[in-house]
């Protein structure tokens, strides 16, 4: 189940609730019990690298080219 940030406006405590995305912006109530809070944008990291990168046709050793990378007579 997701988890969302908030912070409340009366307090100004910041706390996560998790809830079913279909739920994700209903109010929410800060743990002191104000209602007046406002939904925050999450900051999430993404790491890793992409796929890795088809080799060129003018690389040599097949893959590219006409037939496979060689020439065709």
């Amino acid at each position: 189940m997701p988890r969302y940030d908030f912070r409340c406006r009366s307090c100004g405590a910041t706390f996560e609730l998790r809830r079913a995305m279909a739920q994700a912006n209903d109010p929410a109530v800060c743990p002191d019990g104000h209602t007046d809070t406002v939904k925050l944008l999450s900051t999430v990291a993404v790491t890793g690298g992409s796929a890795a990168a088809a080799p060129s046709p003018s690389a040599g050793g097949g893959g590219g080219g006409c037939c496979g990378g060689g020439c065709c007579g």
